[in-house]
């Protein structure tokens, strides 16, 4: 038997067989998925997230992401609100059950009580005709055809189509809030991910004086300052320190390889006019994105029309943003 080939074979037929069932779910998305997001929307509660087994993996998921994007949610373990759990939930809340079947004993027991509560309850169920469909207020139809298992047995195609109806169901609540990388940022603020949603520019620059020179500057002064201010390059400017242009030290090399004639070179001479700058005030991550679609490694940062310095590609690598 050839090992890898099958193997091979294997990923792929399961690949196919979730990705499938995922497509397929877009038939599945009505009246009750809208309504389900309207009732979040204008509710006062929050949205609890039940489940048992990998429903409850899944269920975990869901929360997070509705946390990170605007829509305040709580994990309950089925297996637990039977046994005092169910104290977290209140009246307001809408209560989303997950499960393939719908008919677990888990979820016989915990229906009744959810209802006699008077939550909201939704089915995010693979089996429309199950106890908790049929119960429920709102169905969330995750119907599959088979799992990827090879017995059909092993929950992973129904998780897999369970997880995407979740993402569904926050994204249509993040737009439907408005909610921008602004407000992700105030929730996300770790990582290199947070870090692209809120350093700004202003964060990075160096503390230490700007380089810059008057445009009639000889090649002498614009190496000293250079070489001396350590970013690589230096801005030039006219009489009224308005920026003109910038050097860089490739500048410097790409000159000297064309004439060594420069006893008389000024700053003007050399300068690469309209330089690509950025505002102070926008994020780092943008910064990187302009230097990428230009091919160069640094900008030069303006408050306004005065330089506040320079934005070089190593600040954003030591950040992790690169």
């Amino acid at each position: 038997m050839n090992l890898a080939k099958n193997i091979k074979n294997t990923a792929a037929r399961v690949l196919q067989n979730e990705s499938e069932a995922i497509l397929r779910l877009v038939d599945y998305l009505d009246g009750d998925f809208e309504a389900c997001v309207e009732r979040i929307l204008t509710g006062k509660g929050r949205v609890v997230i039940t489940g048992i087994g990998k429903s409850a993996i899944i269920a975990n998921k869901i929360v997070a992401t509705l946390n990170s994007t605007g829509t305040p949610a709580v994990f309950m373990h089925a297996a637990d609100a039977i046994h005092g759990d169910l104290g977290m939930v209140l009246e307001e809340d809408v209560v989303i059950c997950i499960s393939k079947s719908g008919n677990t004993p888990e979820i016989k027991v915990l229906v009744p009580l959810l209802k006699k509560l008077g939550s909201v309850l939704v089915a995010l169920v693979s089996n429309p005709n199950s106890y908790l469909a049929d119960h429920a207020d709102y169905v969330l139809n995750a119907s599959i055809g088979e799992e990827a298992c090879p017995h059909n047995l092993a929950p992973t195609t129904s998780t897999t189509a369970h997880l995407a109806l979740g993402d569904a169901l926050a994204v249509c609540l993040l737009e439907a809030r408005g909610f921008s990388s602004d407000d992700f940022a105030k929730y996300h603020p770790g990582g290199s991910l947070g870090k692209q949603l809120y350093l700004r520019v202003d964060d990075l620059l160096s503390s230490e004086q700007i380089p810059k020179v008057k445009e009639d500057a000889s090649l002498a002064e614009v190496i000293v300052e250079i070489s001396g201010k350590r970013l690589g390059a230096t801005a030039v400017t006219d009489h009224l320190d308005q920026l003109l242009g910038i050097i860089t030290d490739g500048d410097l090399r790409r000159m000297l390889q064309k004439t060594l004639d420069i006893q008389n070179l000024q700053a003007k001479d050399i300068m690469t006019r309209n330089p690509k700058t950025i505002s102070k005030d926008e994020y780092a991550i943008r910064a990187l994105n302009m230097m990428r679609n230009h091919n160069i490694t640094q900008l030069v940062a303006m408050d306004g029309e005065k330089i506040a310095g320079f934005i070089h590609i190593h600040e954003l690598m030591k950040e992790g943003i690169v």
